[in-house]
């Protein structure tokens, strides 16, 4: 509960309770404490993802029967990864207040390779349990969201102890330090957001758009016109007022592949150009067709920068989504899946392709911009590998996402908190949009600008300024190694609580 959009942070001394419900001796302490970590996550994970169910329902006559199925896969699956970390953590069987890094190595540890196995889902990591844009979320400039994590976890661990019948001073020097830790982090953090950089009045202008159209209504062939007016109409700059520099329409903007709506000839060419006057670039989320090696067709789902000349619209430059989101754009075990009526949730003939390796996109007249599509924006080091892959630092983020799927659920605003958390990592402002809620203009301190937020359910436009990127973060040039010094000194205190307990018997 203490993750959007309930935010109640007292709800993290649940890593507490759940330390020493794992603490606890019975005949089958291992067993046991395998089972009480699985149904601690499966409670943190139902309550968590539990929106998953909205985007079964969008079709339900076709898709609504797998809802409660997936939630229990989900819930249970993910959980998974909490049984065997308290499972880790009693058999080390560390006693003491040093316990709590042994705990946290084990958690934060068992949430890096949640992020990481098969696709990898790293929603809700318990460091992005702080509201981004606060003082404690800037800690993630320095060890990203994976050490924010175990801090996180040892910290509120910590709390466990003034229940030990330990020494009361090792018990005063625990729960000190992990005091000591967070108002050290809270300091950093104001120090942080108090020295974050001055926009600047020439930096560019853009123009976020929020159609609101319900995602049980945008694939039906009759709503296409209706709703490329629509995004027309929001995009047009009125007599008098500033002229964007770019104008961003979410991921899957218009039911149809981007290659059919900007064919020769096409009816809808001329109406999208007059969204835009000469100069301004489109960047939209579109799904697109391509040829394969075989000459068969492959579908991506990417994001088009379109600029508008004199003669028409240019394309000048084209992501394809990397990281595809499971049984939502391609189907795992595809042939099998089917067997059973299984299949993906996307609106194509034929599941996604991956695109390659991102990338940062220069686009005609803009600062280089990297994409995040949707699910992407969940991995804290997709943006910054793609920096290092290209040579060249992108000085904005792009997240385009399709959260009409997930409906006015907790869904949105967690994503729009996760999202945030990658301006923190990277350094560089992050505009979000998304057809129906939440889109924002947030800085790179993952703070949504002043007037820059509509919400669930709105329709409207955000007009803002390019927030400034700040220099490369900590955590930009050595990534995940401060992180991995964590788990080194867990891993020291699990071995010398091994051989302490060896050395007794």
């Amino acid at each position: 509960m203490a993750h959007p959009p309930f935010g109640l942070l007292p709800g993290l001394l649940g890593y507490a309770l759940l330390m020493r419900l794992a603490d606890t001796e019975g005949p089958r302490p291992l067993r046991s404490a395998f089972f009480r970590g699985w149904l601690a996550g499966v409670g943190y994970f139902a309550i968590g993802v539990w929106w998953i169910t909205e985007a079964f329902l969008v079709d339900a006559a076709a898709h609504g029967w797998m809802a409660p199925f997936a939630l229990l896969f989900m819930a249970g699956g993910l959980a998974l990864f909490w049984g065997l970390a308290a499972l880790a953590y009693r058999w080390a069987a560390v006693r003491g207040p040093w316990r709590v890094l042994a705990f946290a190595g084990c958690l934060a540890l068992a949430e890096w390779v949640r992020g990481h196995v098969f696709t990898g889902f790293p929603w809700n990591l318990p460091g992005e349990s702080w509201g981004a844009g606060g003082a404690i979320s800037q800690t993630a400039a320095l060890v990203g969201s994976y050490g924010l994590s175990w801090i996180t976890i040892a910290v509120a661990a910590s709390a466990a102890l003034v229940l030990d019948s330990t020494p009361r001073r090792g018990r005063a020097v625990g729960l000190g330090l992990a005091v000591a830790t967070l108002a050290g982090l809270f300091a950093f953090g104001a120090m942080r957001l108090a020295a974050a950089p001055q926009g600047a009045a020439a930096a560019p202008l853009i123009r976020v758009v929020q159609a609101n159209i319900d995602q049980k209504d945008k694939w039906k062939p009759e709503n296409l016109d209706l709703i490329v007016d629509t995004y027309v109409s929001l995009s047009r700059s009125r007599p008098g007022e500033p002229v964007p520099a770019v104008v961003v329409w979410p991921e899957g903007a218009l039911p149809a592949v981007i290659d059919q709506l900007l064919a020769p000839g096409s009816p809808y060419v001329p109406r999208i150009a007059a969204a835009l006057q000469p100069g301004q670039t489109l960047m939209l989320g579109a799904n697109r067709m391509g040829l394969s090696a075989t000459g068969e067709p492959d579908y991506f789902n990417s994001l088009i920068a379109l600029r508008r000349e004199a003669t028409g619209l240019r394309v000048t430059g084209v992501y394809d989504k990397h990281r595809l989101v499971p049984f939502g754009e391609f189907l795992p075990f595809g042939d099998l899946a089917t067997k059973f009526g299984i299949r993906s949730l996307v609106h194509m003939p034929e599941d996604f392709t991956a695109g390659p390796e991102p990338r940062p996109m220069s686009p005609d007249g803009l600062p280089p911009v990297q994409p995040l599509i949707c699910y992407e924006a969940l991995f804290p080091r997709l943006a910054d590998g793609a920096a290092k892959r290209a040579g060249v630092r992108a000085e904005w983020l792009l997240n385009v996402s399709n959260d009409a799927w997930f409906g006015a659920t907790s869904g949105p605003w967690q994503h729009l908190n996760i999202a945030s958390y990658r301006a923190i990592e990277a350094g560089l402002p992050i505009v979000r949009a998304t057809p129906t809620g939440v889109s924002a203009v947030i800085d790179a301190q993952g703070k949504i600008l002043s007037g820059a937020k509509l919400g669930l359910g709105e329709t409207g436009v955000i007009d803002a300024r390019l927030p400034p990127a700040r220099s490369p973060t900590l955590y930009n040039r050595i990534g995940e190694s401060a992180f991995a010094m964590m788990l080194l000194i867990s891993a020291a205190t699990m071995a010398w609580g091994r051989y302490r307990r060896a050395s007794r018997n």
